[in-house]
């Protein structure tokens, strides 16, 4: 069997723990003592949704920030990365907790997410890709380029006042939108 080959530029650092199973998952027909405790966690930088082991004597808390890279040697909860998880393949609680998680995701990469709306570009002579955002249609978004072009957006703040949106809200749902739809044509947040 072939490994498959990973691009190293695409690979997820932290993490935000969505749910915790100190004794894995709960259809394990294995003993208790021989369970391992996992975690469902939502990659910092790309979004991804993964399943990791998690060290015998640590119990992380939902939204707590994991290190999960390359460096073995740095990762104080995480053991190993079990493979790649599905939006349908999270618990209810990983479900229910991930837009409260993104959000504070979002919040804390606030530049980063600004600068979308700063430079966000046509993808067709149809299609920008603001109105890949919920909640935008070609006015706000012609309010928005308009707006930009008097001066950049400096922050969640200066978004919501000159524009009358919640920036945050939009970005989680789009990239809710993105975990549920992984085949949508268009990405604007995720792999």
């Amino acid at each position: 069997m072939k490994k498959k080959k990973v691009d190293k530029e695409k690979l997820e650092d932290y993490a935000f723990i969505l749910d915790f199973l100190p004794y894995g998952h709960p259809e394990d027909r294995r003993p208790l003592h021989k369970r391992e405790p996992l975690a469902q966690i939502v990659g910092e930088k790309f979004f991804t949704l993964l399943e990791v082991s998690v060290k015998k004597d640590k119990n992380p808390l939902v939204a707590d920030r994991v290190y999960i890279g390359k460096e073995i040697d740095r990762r104080d909860v995480v053991n190993r990365i079990k493979r790649k998880l599905r939006y349908d393949e999270l618990t209810a609680t990983a479900k229910s907790e991930l837009p409260y998680v993104l959000e504070q995701m979002v919040k804390l990469q606030e530049d980063r997410f600004v600068e979308f709306f700063n430079k966000a570009d046509a993808i067709t002579t149809k299609l920008h890709q603001l109105e890949l955002l919920p909640g935008i249609g070609k006015k706000t978004m012609w309010a928005i380029i308009d707006e930009r072009r008097k001066e950049h957006f400096k922050n969640f703040e200066d978004i919501a006042k000159r524009i009358k949106i919640n920036p945050e809200k939009c970005i989680v749902q789009r990239i809710i939108y993105e975990l549920q739809n992984p085949n949508t044509k268009y990405k604007l947040f995720t792999l």
